[in-house]
């Protein structure tokens, strides 16, 4: 089963989790598309790429759900499998708890970006896994 993690292409912060999530991927399973580009605007997930608080999507491509904020990040624990899969439960705590987490992580993005050396240049194998 395959998945596609829609992040903000603009944003240092969010560049910095696609390469981790890569690194974690070890079976390849997912592929990154930015909520700027044209494969978001065609699925209709671009109005989530607000400069004020970015929303990730993930998207299962078996039969097209999309997952939005905290709900794409629990499901990601369920993308990269293996022992992230302990963070399954997660999904269990109420949604508008885990949801102002995450909010609170996306306001602050470009602030935790500045706390960091983030390179946004794509590696090779980055920029073969990344769709427009």
């Amino acid at each position: 089963m395959g998945w596609i993690l829609f992040f903000d292409g603009d944003c240092a912060f969010c560049s910095a989790g696609v390469r981790r999530v890569m690194r974690l991927d070890r079976h390849k399973q997912i592929r990154f598309a930015p909520l700027q580009g044209r494969l978001s605007h065609e699925k209709g997930f671009e109005v989530h790429a607000d400069p004020a608080g970015g929303t990730m999507v993930l998207m299962r491509e078996s039969d097209g759900r999309a997952f939005l904020r905290s709900d794409a990040a629990v499901e990601l624990t369920r993308a990269l499998g293996g022992w992230w899969k302990v963070f399954l439960p997660a999904r269990f705590i109420p949604r508008f708890l885990r949801d102002a987490a995450y909010k609170c992580v996306a306001r602050n993005r470009y602030w935790l970006s500045k706390k960091g050396d983030f390179c946004v240049l794509p590696d090779p194998e980055m920029e073969s896994r990344i769709l427009e």
